[in-house]
């Protein structure tokens, strides 16, 4: 098992990353305290990586020149496991290419590289994707870490927030059968702020598509807080299980789910990288961990 997961120390942090996936596991500050949702029933997952798409298409389907291929919610990268292409103390990479498995629901060439590192008081989380074909290479990717909610036991759920670093006005979207609806909603957003509760979730995720913000911090008045911070990424989503459940997701996206009224090939999708050949897109995240 010692293989199939990575540990990195560092900075304050301790972080394990799976083969599986390439999916953070464990997050932990320096007084040992887990933040990171453990993969528990409500939700078998911790961080799961979302590649080549984000959210759903129509059907379940990628249509691309006249033929079907079936691509379910969030893309495969996710079930997938990934090559180690480097393991030290304080960080890790992970690889992913397409293959004749991966063509027959994805018919593009792509690298993946996934690295990890922790330092001052923080996880730095990098995705690059390469297009290794010939012509343009379509995709979305996003994160989708869980973090315990609450992060400290005792405080309830209603006494953590949301903090934008710019207000955040515009209208959000919702999902229907996990696609995108047609019209915009009112946001719950107070210019920077959120308030949490589980009943914002009982319409599924909160999706900002204009989003403004490149940074979020997530906590409460005391205990440990999380300071999310991000750079190309355009959208993002805030979830928690509808009926509660103890975390919540917070998730820098490049893409979304296929908007319900539209049924077309994939390559003209909303929200996608266009991708040319021999380019290679980077995209990065933080967590900075607070107390």
């Amino acid at each position: 098992m010692a293989g199939e997961v990575h540990t990195l120390r560092g900075g304050g942090i301790t972080a394990a990353v799976k083969a599986d996936g390439a999916e953070l596991c464990s997050l932990k500050n320096a007084d040992g305290r887990e933040l990171l949702w453990q993969a528990g029933p409500q939700w078998p997952r911790h961080s799961p990586l979302l590649f080549p798409i984000v959210g759903r298409l129509k059907d379940d389907v990628l249509r691309h020149n006249g033929k079907t291929y079936p691509m379910t919610q969030h893309g495969f990268a996710r079930d997938l496991r990934f090559d180690w292409v480097a393991r030290e103390p304080a960080s890790c990479a992970l690889l992913l290419t397409d293959n004749a498995e991966t063509r027959k629901r994805y018919p593009f060439a792509y690298r993946l590289v996934v690295a990890f590192a922790v330092a001052n008081s923080g996880l730095d989380v990098t995705f690059e994707v390469t297009n290794t074909g010939e012509g343009m290479l379509p995709a979305s990717i996003g994160a989708h870490p869980a973090f315990n909610w609450p992060l400290l036991p005792g405080l309830a759920k209603e006494d953590y927030e949301i903090t934008f670093s710019h207000d955040e006005s515009a209208p959000i979207r919702r999902l229907r059968g996990g696609l995108m609806r047609a019209m915009p909603e009112t946001s719950p957003v107070n210019g920077r702020k959120l308030a949490l509760s589980e009943r914002l979730f009982d319409d599924d995720a909160i999706i900002l598509d204009r989003l403004v913000s490149t940074s979020v911090r997530y906590g409460a008045d005391r205990g440990p807080s999380i300071e999310l911070s991000w750079d190309g990424f355009q959208e993002l989503g805030i979830w928690s299980k509808p009926g509660g459940a103890p975390f919540i997701c917070v998730e820098p996206w490049r893409g979304f789910a296929s908007p319900e009224a539209i049924d077309e090939d994939f390559i003209h999708k909303p929200g996608l990288m266009h991708i040319a050949p021999a380019e290679t897109r980077v995209l990065k995240y933080r967590v900075g961990v607070r107390g």
